[in-house]
């Protein structure tokens, strides 16, 4: 069975599939005329809108995902805005490093938000995974991009930027919403 990504993104596709591996959906790109404005309020929100929108647009089962870091001293900050907090990934963390110059309060998680849609734009399933971790004073790894090189889960005492692509993946937010998701697939194939 045949989902669009909500995405024009062939590396996340990717990632994507590779959660998908053992069931019998196949991803396909939504086609590059298709933009969409991410106005919900929430991770959740911005899935289910972009999963609906590209479902009734190519009229086929769709598939979209939202993410980001919250961080607690900021309110939950950068939030939905992860992405747009500053134009590169090391515009992003000197940012947010500023921003917490002054906090002792480094505790942090990351979010996502995955949903699919029905041919007709309803959502038939939704799921969120989170991983919770602290923001360090300076990054620390290679590997990863975005906040991965200061976002440091205690429980294995590495930042994502310093995991092996399997241990990140079995442990992040986007692994345990995919997890979640194959545990629900069956309900709709």
């Amino acid at each position: 069975m045949k989902l669009v990504v909500a995405t024009g993104n062939p590396g996340k596709l990717k990632e994507m599939q590779a959660y998908l591996a053992d069931s019998k959906w196949e991803l396909a790109l939504k086609p590059p005329e298709i933009e969409i404005e991410e106005t919900g309020d929430t991770f959740a929100a911005n899935a289910c809108l972009k999963a609906s929108q590209v479902a009734i647009t190519t009229k086929k089962w769709a598939i979209a995902d939202d993410s980001g870091l919250q961080v607690d001293a900021l309110d939950g900050a950068p939030g939905i805005y992860s992405a747009r907090y500053g134009k590169t990934d090391t515009d992003r963390i000197t940012r947010l490093l500023k921003e917490l110059a002054n906090q002792d309060n480094r505790q942090a998680q990351f979010v996502c938000a995955i949903a699919i849609a029905r041919p007709d734009g309803t959502i038939a399933l939704e799921t969120e995974g989170l991983c919770p971790g602290e923001i360090l004073h300076e990054p620390r790894g290679c590997g990863g991009f975005g906040y991965d090189p200061v976002f440091f889960v205690p429980e294995h005492q590495l930042t994502y930027a310093e995991m092996t692509p399997e241990l990140k993946r079995s442990i992040s937010h986007r692994g345990k919403a995919f997890t979640a998701l194959m545990n629900q697939l069956s309900v709709i194939s």
